[in-house]
């Protein structure tokens, strides 16, 4: 059969929604065409879905040695590598895929996916090039606030969540960003637009959400409390039916994977890695993370390098599975290599710190799998954030987190997540003392040279004076304090959830004991 027709064929199978078929039919092409772009780009996805990484991985990599002059291909690659965790080879594709394009629609691909990788002045740029280039809608000026944002250019930013809303006033994440933005109190006329949005808007999607996210933000600054209260709870029920939370199979799984790590099998194995070593930060979401990112980063021999996830990527392709914790990963932990894991992560981020000793890797949800982090990377660094929980389970109630953190949109699940984080922290610490050091962001705000002292001691730093002056730290940042991270260290954030205590006393009860 001549290629043409094996390459038709594959197509109808994909259009047909059969994918074996069509992977038989590529396979059969690339035994013609080996080099062919596109038919390994479209194996690699096939593997993807079917939680097969190594090919997945090796399809990709195939894919990126011969590729055509087309930017938007070159983009999809990049995209694939980046999921499998070939980072170095997805910026390689991203520079050539930007190069010369003038496509808008690739420029904002590729502004997306360098905003995925942390390089927030390189999005930037791609996104004034892509505004160059004719886009121009209101997700776009969104986009763009975000990042100029993150780039610490925050009156800019607020000027393009106005235009943004200028061309769609139902935009509700802009309203949002706009709303946590303020500092005045709002005036009738806004809450009574916010009001007509939400009659507007499509009902149950995320506009809808952010939107009631607004006005809780709005009416929570004016002091009315009584009023703010239900539209936090419509916005989180909102996201929470977008996708629930077994809390369940979670506790099954957290106590299956505190079974299998015992402290025998948590010894780190004995090779040493050479070149800039992280420092990870974990905790809950809004427990402080980013303060002690900003802090540390402060210091001469330690970069920021954002929320990575390239030690799950690694977890993942070594175990060619594509979920990070799952029954699948709690099988197959007794025979992965872990001086893999450390050397493939090594090699994906080291290029972060090409001037430091030390990069920070603060992915909040690596509490996880901090106990296989250690084993992997011994001579990595591995920080704690501890925040009341009071105060982290309410601020990660109003925060609108995202479709990744479903836990938080829900009372219960927020509670049994909190408990489930706290048990699991107990057994790290346990199998393996003196690890991970924890930081209370009490103390970390109330007496914050204090305690960042502490902190460098663990990770073997110099003391440097002026490290917790945050005003000094001009690098981006990505969080959900983005904001507040650029101010001087204040105590504002303690007890927020006062206001509402007579609606939180099931959490208060099941997170105090």
């Amino acid at each position: 059969m001549s290629n043409e027709r094996l390459w038709n064929r594959a197509q109808r199978y994909l259009a047909d929604g059969q994918a074996v078929a069509a992977r038989v039919a590529l396979e059969s092409f690339l035994q013609h065409d080996p080099t062919h772009a596109e038919a390994h780009l479209i194996l690699a996805n096939i593997a993807w879905k079917d939680y097969r990484l190594r090919d997945a991985t090796h399809h990709a990599t195939c894919a990126a040695r011969e590729l055509p002059d087309d930017a938007m291909l070159i983009s999809n690659v990049a995209d694939m590598l980046h999921k499998v965790g070939e980072i170095l080879a997805a910026r390689v594709c991203m520079e050539r895929a930007a190069a010369d394009t003038r496509d808008g629609a690739v420029l904002m691909r590729l502004a997306e996916l360098r905003g995925m990788l942390g390089e927030h002045p390189q999005s930037l740029a791609l996104l004034d090039r892509a505004g160059a280039a004719g886009i121009g809608d209101s997700d776009y000026h969104y986009q763009r606030a975000l990042e100029l944002t993150f780039n610490g250019r925050l009156q800019e930013a607020r000027t393009e969540h106005e235009t943004s809303l200028r061309i769609d006033p139902r935009n509700g994440r802009a309203v949002l960003a706009l709303a946590r933005m303020r500092k005045e109190v709002a005036q009738p006329e806004r809450l009574e637009l916010l009001a007509e949005s939400i009659r507007n808007v499509a009902p149950g999607s995320v506009n809808h959400a952010s939107l009631e996210f607004a006005m809780y933000e709005e009416l929570e600054r004016s002091g009315r409390y009584e009023e703010a209260w239900p539209a936090l709870v419509r916005g989180n029920a909102l996201m929470y039916a977008r996708k629930e939370v077994d809390s369940k199979y979670a506790w099954n799984l957290f106590e299956g994977l505190i079974e299998r790590c015992t402290p025998q099998f948590l010894q780190p194995h004995g090779t040493h890695f050479d070149g800039p070593q992280p420092i990870f930060i974990i905790g809950m979401p809004r427990s402080g993370t980013t303060l002690l990112d900003r802090i540390l980063s402060n210091h001469s021999q330690v970069t920021s390098a954002g929320e990575l996830d390239d030690f799950g990527r690694q977890l993942r392709r070594v175990a060619d599975h594509r979920v990070t914790l799952d029954e699948t990963i709690l099988q197959r932990l007794p025979d992965l290599d872990y001086a893999d894991i450390g050397r493939g992560y090594l090699a994906q981020t080291q290029w972060r710190a090409p001037d430091t000793k030390f990069f920070i890797d603060k992915l909040p949800r690596n509490w996880m799998i901090a106990g296989i982090m250690r084993r992997a990377l011994p001579q990595a660094r591995i920080l704690n954030l501890v925040r009341e929980p009071m105060d982290v389970c309410f601020s990660n109630y109003r925060a609108l987190l995202g479709d990744s953190f479903p836990y938080s949109y829900d009372l219960d699940a927020l509670a049994q997540h909190y408990l489930q984080y706290r048990r699991v922290l107990a057994h790290w610490h346990s199998a393996m003392p003196g690890q991970i050091l924890d930081v209370d962001y009490g103390d970390l705000v109330r007496q914050p040279e204090e305690t960042a002292r502490k902190v460098f001691a663990f990770c073997g730093l110099e003391w440097e004076p002026g490290c917790v002056d945050l005003t000094r730290n001009k690098s981006v940042v990505a969080t959900l304090s983005m904001v507040q991270v650029r101010e001087p260290i204040h105590t504002r954030s303690f007890e927020e959830w006062r206001p509402y205590a007579q609606h939180l006393t099931n959490l208060r009860e099941a997170v105090s004991g």
